[in-house]
């Protein structure tokens, strides 16, 4: 007996041991929003259809669960089944990859309004940086479904219940995602988790659809997969209030500090707010550090490193005034220098152009606000120089 009870002491011990050296970590995340157009919803009702979307991950692991929110919708959404699949980014799967997810056992769900729920752990070989495909079949859905309206790759809409094996005879697509939130996989303790907190330009506007080419996307592949980046950018996002969706200052919490794993936060936002200055700015910018502060204080009581991106250059653009530019020039100024940051990752000097710093080098831009491929490269690359 005495024997017994030494082996299950120590087997305990061993799991015990084993917990501490893993941790969840998000590998992909995005910032949930209520649908705020009618162009944000589907044409087609999303009711007894199947919808197939498509994420980018930054790290792999072989055990993995899945966020799906309804927190931004007034009605119960039913999930009938949900199962992912390797793809090399299309509406195709690798149908030998396809793996269904579970909810305490069982293929089907329903998450209340202002709700969100994980699926059961799943075994699956997710490999560093793949493209993965999510395949949701619904029953009833909300009026409004809770989405990201700017996910810059296709998702497929198919009547009824499409099984992997099936033909995805898609009847509509659009550039929005629907009920996912977060996918996060058992990592080493040792894994570092970078959040991007952003607007439009952390979103990836200006980006090519399909292509995941996102700054975030550039760096998680700059840090070769092995360091993950999760990207809660919104676009029309503003930090103080306004703009579109929550701003910053209310989902911080929700979109940052809820998300697992995560050791860094990357503070990028405020562009929006200062185009919409109306006086001479001097309340937008103490308004503004005043929150960064915030939101520093916050992440670091967390445990996490803070870094803070310099605005980019808006010249040309329906942004910029003589005083948005002196406001931005303040507020870079304090990003630059305040304590409360544990690094600084320098986007407007490293997209300005040389002869005019206040405008974006024209070879980076899309519309003088955001930059085009070529100028999220160079922001990644930039970025990735504060984590190597």
């Amino acid at each position: 007996m005495k024997k017994l009870i030494i082996t299950s002491a120590l087997a305990l011990l061993a799991a015990i041991g084993l917990q501490a050296q893993t941790k969840w970590t998000a590998t992909w995340a995005t910032a949930i929003e209520a649908p705020l157009a009618e162009s944000d919803m589907p044409k087609t009702s999303m009711t007894n259809s199947t919808l197939r979307q498509v994420i980018h991950v930054s790290i792999g692991g072989d055990k993995l669960r899945m966020q799906l929110s309804n927190e931004k919708s007034q009605q119960p959404v039913e999930i009938k089944s949900v199962y992912i699949a390797d793809t090399d980014g299309g509406k195709a799967i690798d149908q030998k990859t396809a793996k269904y997810l579970t909810f305490n056992g069982s293929r089907s769900a329903t998450i209340e309004p202002g709700k969100a729920v994980y699926t059961d752990v799943a075994q699956y070989k997710l490999k560093p940086l793949q493209r993965l495909s999510v395949t949701i079949s619904y029953g009833n859905t909300p009026v409004k479904a809770t989405t990201h309206r700017g996910s810059r790759t296709t998702s497929y809409l198919a009547q009824g219940e499409v099984a992997p094996k099936a033909d995805f005879a898609e009847v509509e697509t659009f550039e929005h995602w629907y009920s996912i939130a977060a996918l996060e996989v058992e990592a080493p303790a040792s894994t570092r988790c970078i959040a991007c907190l952003g607007n439009s330009i952390t979103d990836g506007r200006g980006t090519t659809t399909d292509a995941q080419n996102r700054w975030t996307d550039v760096l998680a592949e700059q840090l070769g997969g092995k360091v993950a980046v999760i990207n809660l950018g919104i676009g029309g996002n503003c930090v103080i209030t306004g703009g579109l969706s929550a701003p910053a200052s209310e989902r911080f919490d929700r979109d940052i500090l809820a998300q697992q794993g995560v050791t860094d936060l990357v503070i990028f936002e405020g562009v929006n707010d200062l185009s919409s200055i109306k006086d001479d700015g001097a309340k937008t910018v103490r308004m503004l550090t005043k929150f960064y502060r915030l939101f520093a204080k916050k992440a670091k009581e967390k445990g996490m490193r803070v870094y803070g991106g310099t605005i980019m250059p808006f010249k040309n653009s329906f942004a910029y005034s003589e005083t948005h530019e002196k406001a931005r020039q303040e507020v870079n100024q304090w990003i630059r220098t305040a304590p409360d940051y544990d690094g600084v990752i320098d986007f407007d000097k490293a997209t300005a152009d040389p002869k005019d710093p206040e405008a974006l080098m024209e070879s980076l831009q899309s519309d003088w606000l955001h930059p085009n491929a070529d100028g999220y490269k160079l922001m990644g690359e930039c970025a990735a120089k504060a984590f190597k």
